[in-house]
């Protein structure tokens, strides 16, 4: 699935303190938010919903088709 960017302003000092913290603990910032916004996705997003992402998501794209290689001329000469 792809992947998108999510900008939240925030006071530096606090963050700052999440990260110190979270590091004493051998926790990882990203992680944790991800793990935030996953609960928030369960939360709200309907069921029904979840799995038509889930399904749509799961399923397998073909691959492109190779274009054929053009054919060397023949320049065999006959005698």
């Amino acid at each position: 699935m792809k992947k998108t960017s999510v900008s939240v302003m925030y006071d530096d000092e606090k963050l700052n303190a999440i990260k110190l913290y979270m590091s004493q603990r051998d926790l990882d910032f990203k992680e944790e938010l991800e793990k935030s916004v996953d609960s928030l996705y369960a939360k709200y997003v309907p069921a029904n919903v979840r799995e038509f992402i889930d399904m749509k998501g799961s399923q397998i794209k073909p691959p492109k088709p190779k274009k054929p290689k053009p054919q060397e001329e023949n320049t065999e000469v006959v005698a």
